[in-house]
């Protein structure tokens, strides 16, 4: 059951009830705007990934801007956006098992529907599927690149043959994400990763447009990448997601020259409240593990003033390392701390509130929370 909201339009930014996710709206609609601009800039379609925020209200606006559609990882997720409005949705990842490829098939009559295979028996389902209600679905394959996928050469080109003679499936070309390559610090290091990944997607594509099988489409990017596969030459989509919100760990990315890669805002927060001040230089806030991930590392106090540090995270507390001028933070203080992964700390909240000049202006569902399967 869906919690209550931690707040309404029109309350103060200091009255909202915490642990909460907030939004700062200036930051993610500048980060919006910047990246539209860039992928049209580089003739590139935008189709950004719903996994990281989960919420058809922000797929809406950034199809607004331009983005062709909405990328998932699960089929429930794209259920949640369909059912949001959003018309065109591709699942970035293979659908395997009778249950989820019916619901995908049944997805498929109310919006256009795509899906990434990497088996030839995968490829066969879907087109029993699709006959059976009476859809028809486009189907990427995926190029390895360490985790799913098949190898360019003869297993993708024979993936593409059997998808081009499979009743009611188009083929929508490839799939080539390197994820791996999204958090590597150093500028120079990401673009040689990427060289890697667009060298293995433009042999895939060679090898099956040899066999006579068009290939309409090369998608992947992330935040960290997008500007070297935009000038790569052989991709023309991009599956950017972060880059609205962004975190910790892509604070830590570095630019040319090892300054900070700062091409976006930090626009997400989690807000929360100091509950104990057991000792001078020791506050406990109500933002723990169930409030922030922590696989990339502990949040980051945001804000500038404050001389501490979030150095330990249980169930439901946040234990912060205080400075002397911090010896006077009170009990039922609101901080703002940066999550250190945006995408699994989403998926924690129900809610985001959107605050502009410390007012609430918006709220708004995170309707794939919890979209698992």
């Amino acid at each position: 059951m869906t919690n209550r909201p931690p707040a309404e339009p029109g309350m103060r930014l200091e009255d909202v009830d915490t642990p909460a996710l907030i939004i700062d709206l200036d930051a993610f609609e500048a980060n919006l705007a910047r990246m539209a601009a860039d992928a049209a800039a580089a003739g590139m379609a935008l189709r950004p990934h719903a996994k990281m925020h989960k919420c058809p209200t922000i797929g809406l606006k950034q199809m607004a801007l331009g983005a062709v559609g909405m990328c998932c990882q699960k089929v429930s997720e794209a259920e949640a956006m369909v059912n949001g409005g959003i018309p065109d949705v591709l699942v970035s990842n293979q659908v395997v098992g009778a249950p989820k490829i019916a619901r995908l098939a049944s997805l498929a009559t109310r919006a256009r529907v795509g899906v990434c295979v990497d088996d030839l028996e995968n490829v066969d389902q879907l087109s029993a599927a699709a006959e059976a209600f009476g859809v028809d679905f486009e189907v990427l394959i995926e190029i390895s690149l360490g985790r799913c996928g098949v190898e360019p050469g003869e297993a993708a080109t024979a993936l593409a043959k059997r998808i081009e003679r499979a009743p009611r499936l188009r083929f929508g070309g490839l799939h080539v994400y390197h994820g791996g390559a999204q958090h590597i610090r150093e500028r120079d290091e990401r673009r040689e990763a990427v060289d890697y990944a667009a060298g293995r997607a433009r042999a895939a594509k060679e090898g099956i447009e040899a066999a006579g099988v068009a290939v309409p489409r090369v998608t992947g990017a992330g935040t960290g990448t997008y500007e070297f596969e935009s000038a790569s030459g052989v991709y023309n989509e991009l599956q950017c997601g972060s880059y609205a919100f962004m975190d910790a760990d892509y604070s830590r990315n570095r630019n040319e020259g090892g300054a900070p890669y700062d091409r976006f805002e930090q626009s997400l927060f989690v807000y929360a409240t100091v509950m104990s001040r057991p000792a001078p230089d020791r506050a406990v806030c109500d933002a723990g593990l169930k409030a922030s991930s922590v696989d990339s590392g502990l949040p980051l106090v945001a804000d500038a003033d404050l001389d501490a540090e979030y150095t330990g995270a249980s169930d439901e507390h946040g234990t912060m390392r205080l400075g002397s001028s911090n010896r006077t933070l009170k009990l039922g203080d609101k901080i703002k701390l940066i999550p250190g992964h945006c995408d699994p700390t989403v998926n924690l909240y129900d809610w985001y509130v959107g605050v502009r000049d410390g007012r609430v202006e918006a709220v708004w569902p995170i309707s794939a929370r919890g979209c698992m399967t």
